[in-house]
């Protein structure tokens, strides 16, 4: 995603798998206070990927835009203090 910011996700109701429309992506886990390190994650080829904090399981979608997930909802949008 050159050019532009990475999309962070997040899984507060803890599904087994997300969908999402990007490769590149950060992983918080919860939101906070129950997140883990925020980790960046590359599916690179694959169409999927395993986060290895949470153990969600990221799969690519290219019907999904960079921000939309499936389920809804998990979008990481962080709160500014």
């Amino acid at each position: 995603m050159a050019g532009g910011s990475i999309p962070h996700f997040q899984n507060d109701a803890g599904h087994p798998a997300i969908d999402i429309g990007v490769k590149e992506f950060m992983c918080t886990g919860a939101n906070p206070p129950f997140d883990h390190p925020h980790v960046y994650l590359d599916m690179g080829d694959d169409n999927e990927k395993v986060c290895p904090y949470c153990s969600t399981l990221y799969r690519y979608s290219p019907k999904l835009k960079a921000t939309e997930t499936q389920p809804a909802g998990c979008l990481y949008i962080d709160q500014a203090a």
